[in-house]
């Protein structure tokens, strides 16, 4: 099993659902359309979660990098 790079695992997950979590404890899913080495990403189809469900629509945004706390790609 080879070793990935953070953003090597990133660049897979581009154009897939993805679910990050931030610092503040909210919660937004959206489809990964672009990040940086500083872990901005741009979500397209953006909304916020509570408690694993849908609690508005965001649309397309961009989640500065240092806001983040985890990014979880789906299968």
């Amino acid at each position: 099993m080879a070793i990935e790079r953070p953003l090597d695992a990133l660049n897979e997950a581009k154009d897939s659902l993805v679910v990050v979590e931030l610092k503040n404890g909210n919660t937004v899913r959206g489809k990964l359309l672009a990040f940086d080495i500083h872990l901005n990403v741009v979500l397209d189809d953006a909304e916020e979660l509570k408690d694993g469900e849908v609690s508005r629509k965001l649309g397309r945004v961009m989640v500065r990098g240092d806001t983040i706390v985890l990014i979880i790609p789906s299968k």
